[in-house]
């Protein structure tokens, strides 16, 4: 698995990244097909294979229901167990409860966010925290605050990197100065984030992608796999998926079209 440099966080990150969603929630998701949560070893099973197959970045976030938790729980439990060989993302900022999504951008909500995230990943410290916006990028202003949180957190060593998980070209815009990273939807149904990506990249921020499978609707996944891979400025392209046999079937499709 081909790795790259995230941003100029010092931190090396794999160019398929494993996305945490399914392991923790399955109401009120997006997909073409529902599913039923995993047990602890398939799960076990999942970690051990991206691991094998050279992924090392995991991305989750307290919305995604129970996830954080069990990767807390069960990444000590796979093979040759290192938190040296993971780059673990997490976000702030977005709650999922009850069956609905609450929305808290204070900067003393991030931190309770933060330090509630460590204690459930079981962790001394978390490589990035992105802002999980709500979609009113447009203000983009009132992130802000937050984001001076993430700083304050990464000056305390709690955080490695900040960054910011928008909706808008003119959200990722606004927020690009005040933070490391930034995760934009590129797919190729949606392709008007590739600037502000490229842009990322020129001034060294980070890029996580995310629904380049637009949320499992892509006609063509090994496509829209390889189409994103060869996006200028893009760092990991993070996919959910429970099946090993899938996840083989996006590192193959990756690098092709790094090869192409």
């Amino acid at each position: 698995m081909e790795m790259r440099t995230l941003g100029s966080t010092g931190l090396k990150v794999s160019l398929l990244g494993l996305g945490t969603v399914k392991i923790g929630r399955n109401a009120g998701v997006k997909y073409p097909r529902g599913f039923d949560l995993p047990d602890d070893d398939a799960v076990i099973a999942l970690l051990n294979a991206a691991r094998t197959l050279g992924i090392n970045l995991l991305d989750t976030a307290p919305a995604y229901g129970v996830s954080e938790e069990r990767l807390g729980q069960l990444l000590p439990k796979t093979a040759g167990w290192r938190r040296e060989d993971w780059v673990i993302v997490t976000k702030a900022g977005e709650d999922f409860e009850n069956g609905a999504s609450q929305f808290d951008f204070a900067p003393a909500a991030i931190r309770v966010s933060v330090e509630r995230s460590l204690q459930r990943l079981r962790l001394d410290h978390v490589d990035a925290v992105l802002l999980h916006s709500d979609g009113e990028d447009e203000a983009g202003d009132r992130f802000l605050p937050a984001a001076e949180e993430l700083m304050r957190l990464k000056q305390r060593g709690l955080i490695r990197a900040s960054g910011f998980s928008g909706k808008t070209v003119a959200g990722a815009e606004r927020l690009l100065p005040h933070v490391d990273l930034l995760m934009a939807t590129y797919n190729p149904g949606h392709t008007a984030e590739a600037g502000v990506i490229a842009r990322s990249g020129q001034q060294g921020k980070g890029v996580l992608i995310k629904k380049a499978l637009a949320s499992g609707h892509a006609h063509d996944p090994a496509a829209a796999l390889a189409m994103a891979a060869t996006l200028p400025g893009v760092s990991s392209i993070v996919v959910g998926t429970l099946s090993p046999a899938n996840l083989r079937a996006n590192v193959a499709a990756v690098a092709a079209g790094r090869v192409a």
